[in-house]
């Protein structure tokens, strides 16, 4: 009899342990089920409108969907999992997109420029930010978006700095708006100032923010632009790596001085993946079946972040920014475009 008494005492404790752990999942599910429909959505518009990323099209989405309709609660912990989580599993898979050897095929010359672009590109950016009195990490987001790897790279350096969630979203949408119009511009500038096909696309390589752009521009160029104008983006996006295990260091040593504060690894795990992945594409080894999967997976991942992005756009919020980061992007661009433009005249 005692024995029966305390069955259901034990089988309550055994399951505990499980309801603890299908906890977070519930948290997450619903959010997440409205993430993956809206990725399935902003993929299927993708492949019908191929010359739009569908990074691109998915904050879009997102935004227009979080100032129409009330975003229940239940749904945020699912949209914070994917903004976060989901972008950092895609960030790493993008290294699978980077052969080694391609862009050490570009020469030590346009190896040299693409570093000077990344450097120079945040250095005078941080310094135009703050002489126009905006804070560190949004003149940091909107300088490594703009000088790295577009969207990508501001939720990268998000991962590591404390930065507000209008200036995330700031940033991102800067890099839509100033990339998307560098798609028309560099094309039409690169034929006025009477570049080479290979010249233009290493400029368009080294001055557009995102990969996608970079493609447009490149088609738009023609001949042998495109090829090279995406391995030169790639070398930047390799440069990922190096800024944040830099300020990854900067923010362990800012947390020394403050109480109850973690300190961030110094090189973030995601990092790390990236460039192991990295690593395992230049081998070789892998099957072009596993890469085309993998490359999916990744552009999947990505827009589903964007989109979780995208839902916390808030207009009011972005007005109140005002009109600096909208002078920092233009400054921004027109920078990194100059320093790119400098390196390829210089390679001839």
């Amino acid at each position: 009899m005692t024995s029966q008494l305390h069955a259901p005492v034990a089988q309550s404790a055994n399951n505990a342990p499980r309801s603890r752990r299908l906890a977070p999942l519930a948290a997450v599910a619903p959010g997440l089920m409205l993430t993956a429909g809206a990725t399935a959505a902003v993929l299927l518009l993708g492949r019908l409108l191929p010359m739009i990323s569908p990074l691109l099209i998915a904050i879009v989405a997102g935004a227009v969907m979080a100032n129409a309709w009330a975003v229940p609660e239940r749904m945020k912990p699912g949209l914070t999992f994917s903004a976060k989580k989901l972008l950092r599993v895609g960030v790493a898979l993008l290294g699978l997109q980077l052969v080694l050897g391609d862009v050490l095929a570009l020469g030590a010359g346009m190896i040299a420029v693409v570093v000077a672009v990344v450097a120079l590109g945040i250095a005078g950016t941080m310094f135009a930010g703050r002489l126009l009195g905006l804070g560190w990490a949004q003149r940091f987001l909107i300088a490594c978006g703009f000088s790295i790897c577009g969207a990508a790279a501001v939720a990268a350096v998000d991962g590591v700095v404390d930065a507000e969630e209008e200036e995330v979203l700031t940033a991102v949408a800067l890099v839509v708006v100033f990339g998307t119009a560098m798609i028309g511009v560099v094309p039409v500038l690169a034929s006025v100032a009477g570049l080479r096909d290979v010249q233009a696309g290493m400029w368009a390589g080294g001055s557009i923010h995102e990969v996608a752009q970079v493609v447009a521009a490149g088609g738009a160029i023609g001949g042998g632009a495109l090829a090279v104008a995406v391995v030169v983006k790639l070398a930047r996006v390799i440069m990922l790596a190096p800024v944040i295990a830099v300020v990854s260091a900067r923010q362990r040593r800012l947390s020394r001085h403050a109480d109850n504060v973690s300190r961030p690894p110094l090189i973030p795990l995601f990092v790390v993946a990236f460039l192991a992945c990295t690593a395992l594409r230049t081998t070789g080894v892998l099957p072009e079946n596993v890469l085309v999967t993998a490359h999916f997976t990744q552009t999947a991942l990505l827009t589903a972040a964007m989109f979780a992005l995208g839902a916390g756009v808030n207009i009011a919020a972005l007005r109140r920014v005002g009109p600096r980061p909208l002078v920092l992007a233009l400054v921004s661009t027109t920078w990194v475009a100059t320093v790119a433009l400098a390196g390829v005249l210089l390679l001839g």
